[in-house]
């Protein structure tokens, strides 16, 4: 087992393993401090695709329903979006590959049982959300609408506070200064 730059332990493929570090505290054998509820971040019981999928579905309502606000350039347009979209779903997989690989959920309100840093987590701390965003932004290219695009502030905005930032905190909680260290290297989305 290799140690991080200030001796915590790290496995082979970067993944902090708090069960086995003994610096940050005492741990159950799921990764917990003992006395602490047996929970990860607290967030809302929703998934956090859902908040990207009800900007989109809201901005082409919105585009259909009440004022049509098309983007122009078709089919080019529609193309590049088809890349952009592919592009992101890659991103937000390639996310959901590192999580699964060291064995730990990408289920924001279960316990973690590693952080991760290697791969794509590399370059961005939410792979998965800024996928996820690089997607939603080549769907509103395909969908050929303004409205996507203006309400997607409000989406990243509410994943940023409804779910990255109790993350965030549950994640210093549970790794301390592993985690700080990684947050320092490492932006929040790319």
């Amino acid at each position: 087992m290799t140690r991080t730059a200030d001796g915590r332990p790290v496995d082979a493929v970067g993944s902090h393993n708090a069960a086995a570090d003994d610096s940050a505290g005492s741990f159950t054998d799921a990764g917990q401090r003992h006395g602490s509820e047996h929970r990860g971040a607290r967030v809302l019981w929703i998934p956090p695709p859902a908040y990207y999928a009800a900007g989109f579905v809201a901005g082409t309502l919105l585009d259909s329903a009440a004022v049509s606000f098309p983007i122009g350039g078709r089919p080019a347009v529609a193309l590049i979006g088809v890349v952009i979209a592919a592009a992101g779903a890659a991103l937000a997989l390639s996310g959901v590959v590192g999580v699964v690989r060291h064995q730990t959920t990408i289920v924001p309100h279960h316990p973690v049982s590693s952080l991760v840093t290697t791969g794509v987590y590399r370059i961005s701390r939410n792979p998965m959300y800024a996928g996820l965003a690089i997607v939603y932004l080549g769907g509103a290219l395909i969908a050929g609408s303004w409205w996507p695009l203006v309400l997607l502030p409000l989406v990243l905005f509410a994943v940023q506070r409804l779910v990255i930032r109790p993350e965030e905190r549950y994640l210093t909680e549970h790794f301390g200064r592993t985690y700080r260290d990684y947050r320092a290297r490492v932006r929040r989305w790319l």
